[in-house]
């Protein structure tokens, strides 16, 4: 009777005439079919699939998984046959795909669509049918399905027949999608429809996230454009698989061993000498996978569309992985402009050059560009390893080169420097402190070794992985050991200045500041104090990344840290070198003015000239940094008398004579450059006028008032109700 009734339904189908009843019918069958295939368990759906064959003769007999597939082949060719949608077929897969998302068994959809795949009838009317259901379907949740389903049909190990013969055709026609997904991704939006198409119950995400956000001025990404990322990645990712090269490099670093120093493979060097490229070998290397690899050429402008935007969406969250991509995104630019814009003949061999070299290293990016990658977590210890076999074989090997080796050498030393970036920048926490327990000391002697590279970007990229990857661990584990290991190598660098110094020093200052003892610090401002010329330029630098730092930092230093590096600095005012003397006169003013103010007013009347001005214009520094503050200025009165007082004091400059009367005049003859800089005397005349009252014998608070006269005379009122006031206690 069910016979029957399936039999009546394809042929009611069948009919021009039919009516909504029969469609109906169909519709119902259809959708119980979709409905007991997609909740079979994988396993037990592969066996009904081997049980039924590839291409079903025969009517349904019984009620099991075999009734449902040759109902749903028999169903998709009727279709087919008239040009009429599949969606009753796809959108349930679809629909499936987002629910049951990172399930263990949730491969039924790709199951299925896999065997439709082994028959070319079937397998050209599902795609065309999948690539514009994106288009015709104003829905957010379906668009969300679509890049699911896309991707895991895509990264689906082509083991099954129908997958392994039609990849490379269903890889051209999924690409054909890529400029709709770019919208996505761009906008966070899919299709064109209304947000009110659909609703938070029915796709179990608040529907408002979709639409495009930033808070603080970071972008933040829609689950929506998320899946849409990671789908063009797969797609881009799967037009390298035939890549020669790539398999070669993927050869290279599954072997934790380095390759034979007479053997060392390399990317395609970035300058290439046009003369000595065999062209012939890179052709035939083309020529079997030619058309997927110009594929992903002619994506070049996308793939650097869609890191963009990845940067924008990490910038907050994931800054080391951001700066990975922002090299990616400058490697991409260059290849662009070095090997696109040639028409000739011999440009075109140029591009087929930078094809292989874009399919080469694309295979590896991609992979860790991956917003969601459910299979990081197996794989993340593997490929550290290998980035980091990778450092340190092209840089142990890259000196006695030539300089063509050379170079190309150092291209594939930032390539592996770059992915060990993209790499730790996307590990969570638990993943991250693994790889530093196991690896960390590992890392820092790497990371070392390039800080003294001559190449800036090397530098640069192994900086921050220091900064954002070291210190990160330092903080977050219990203790300090890689930094330990790495700061006398760190510290050595420190011996001259150039670019590597430049980067060690901002390094150095952070670890001190992350440090729980004071044992970096007293390292670099012995530095500062017995050191050569460099040594004490790239400590003093050291030294003011760490004062800002610490400024504004959480953590407060002790008073006896802020005192001994108020203490070296004060001596550097005595420096031989001018560069010394002017940054340790910046630094001073933002360090206690308790600190620094009596030895500053003291240096002044010192008896070499050098010291006398450093302390002079230090002192103008730390007046104007403080300039509402009117305890600085009774200081410094306080200071100045004190000094006047003080027989014991040798070498002090006094008026025409020694050992007569201090020159208060040296010192209060700058104080007109600072009254200039002070916004309001009405919050500073008030106090002063108190002291000179309250210490009416003290000629150097008078002295100094007179230096004030014009501004004593603007705030008349404040002084007059002051003198009023005290006449008033006066006379109690």
């Amino acid at each position: 009777m069910e016979e029957e009734e399936q039999i009546t339904i394809w042929k009611s189908s069948s009919s021009s005439t039919s009516s909504s009843q029969p469609d109906s019918m169909v519709s119902a069958t259809v959708g119980r079919v979709m409905a007991t295939l997609l909740s079979a368990r994988p396993k037990k759906l592969h066996d009904a699939i081997s049980r039924l064959g590839s291409a079903p003769k025969r009517a349904p007999l019984s009620n099991s998984l075999e009734d449902s597939l040759w109902i749903l082949d028999n169903y998709i060719r009727d279709a087919a046959v008239k040009e009429e949608s599949l969606d009753p077929v796809l959108v349930p897969m679809i629909e499936h795909s987002v629910k049951h998302k990172g399930a263990k068994n949730s491969k039924q959809a790709t199951i299925l669509i896999s065997w439709l795949f082994q028959d070319e009838f079937l397998f050209q009317a599902v795609t065309r049918d999948l690539a514009s259901i994106m288009l015709r379907k104003d829905d957010h949740y379906i668009a969300l399905g679509w890049c699911l389903l896309a991707r895991g049909l895509v990264e689906m190990e082509t083991t099954m027949s129908g997958m392994r013969e039609k990849y490379n055709e269903l890889l051209k026609i999924l690409c054909s999608c890529i400029q709709h997904l770019l919208c996505i991704i761009r906008s966070g939006r899919g299709g064109a429809g209304s947000e009110d198409s659909w609703s938070s119950e029915e796709t179990g995400f608040v529907t408002a996230r979709l639409s495009k956000q930033f808070t603080g001025g970071f972008e933040l990404p829609t689950r929506l454009s998320v899946a849409a990322a990671d789908c063009v990645l797969s797609l881009t990712i799967a037009l390298t698989r035939q890549d020669t090269d790539s398999k070669i490099l993927d050869n290279r670093m599954k072997s934790s061993n380095p390759p034979a120093p007479n053997r060392p493979v390399t990317l395609v060097p970035a300058f290439v000498n046009e003369k000595k490229v065999n062209w012939t070998r890179i052709s035939s290397e083309l020529s079997s996978n030619k058309d997927m690899r110009f594929l992903l050429w002619d994506l070049l402008d996308e793939l650097i569309t869609i890191v963009q935007r990845l940067i924008a969406w990490s910038r907050k969250s994931r800054s080391l992985h951001g700066k990975g991509l922002e090299k990616v995104v400058k490697w991409l630019q260059e290849i662009k402009q070095r090997y696109g814009r040639f028409q000739d003949e011999a440009g075109s061999q140029m591009v087929r050059t930078g094809v292989l070299l874009l399919s080469s290293c694309w295979k590896h990016y991609g992979v860790l560009l991956h917003l969601e990658d459910y299979r990081l977590s197996q794989r993340y210890e593997e490929m550290l390893e290998q980035y980091l076999s990778g450092i340190q074989f092209f840089s142990e090997n890259n000196a006695d080169e030539q300089t063509e080796n050379r170079e190309s050498k150092m291209e594939t030393l930032k390539f592996f420097l770059n992915c060990l970036l993209l790499l730790l920048g996307r590990l969570d926490g638990k993943q991250f402190e693994t790889a530093m327990s196991e690896k960390g000391l590992q890392i820092a002697r790497v990371l070392t070794t390039q800080l003294s590279s001559a190449d800036e970007d090397v530098i640069e990229g192994a900086a921050c992985i220091f900064k954002a990857a070291m210190f990160r661990a330092s903080s977050s584990l219990s203790d300090t050991r890689h930094m330990d290991a790495a700061l006398p190598l760190l510290l050595h660098l420190l011996d001259e200045r150039d670019g590597a110094a430049k980067a060690v020093v901002m390094l150095v200052a952070e670890y001190c500041s992350l440090s729980s003892d004071s044992q970096c610090l007293e390292e670099v401002l012995k530095r500062l104090a017995a050191g050569n010329v460099l040594q004490r330029r790239n400590a003093i630098d050291v030294i003011s990344e760490y004062i800002c730092i610490s400024i504004d930092s959480v953590a407060v230093l002790t008073h006896s840290t802020w005192k001994d590096i108020a203490n070296h600095l004060l001596e550097c005012l005595g420096d031989e070198e001018l560069e010394i003397r002017l940054q340790a006169s910046n630094l001073i003013p933002m360090i206690d003015p308790s600190l620094v103010l009596p030895t500053v007013v003291r240096l002044i009347y010192s008896s070499e000239e050098r010291v006398q001005l450093s302390a002079s214009s230090t002192l103008i520094a730390v007046l104007k940094y403080q300039n509402q503050n009117c305890d600085v200025i009774c200081m410094l009165l306080d200071c100045l008398s004190n000094l006047s007082q003080n027989p014991d004091l040798p070498n002090i400059a006094r008026d025409g004579k020694e050992g007569v009367k201090l020159d208060t005049d040296r010192v209060l003859k700058i104080i007109p450059e600072w009254s200039r800089d002070v916004e309001d005397w009405n919050l500073l005349v008030g106090p002063l006028v108190d002291k000179m009252l309250a210490e009416p014998s003290n000629a150097t608070i008078v002295k100094f008032l007179s230096y004030l006269s014009e501004h004593l005379a603007e705030a008349a009122e404040v002084v007059f109700r002051r003198l009023l006031l005290h006449t008033r206690r006066q006379n109690v």
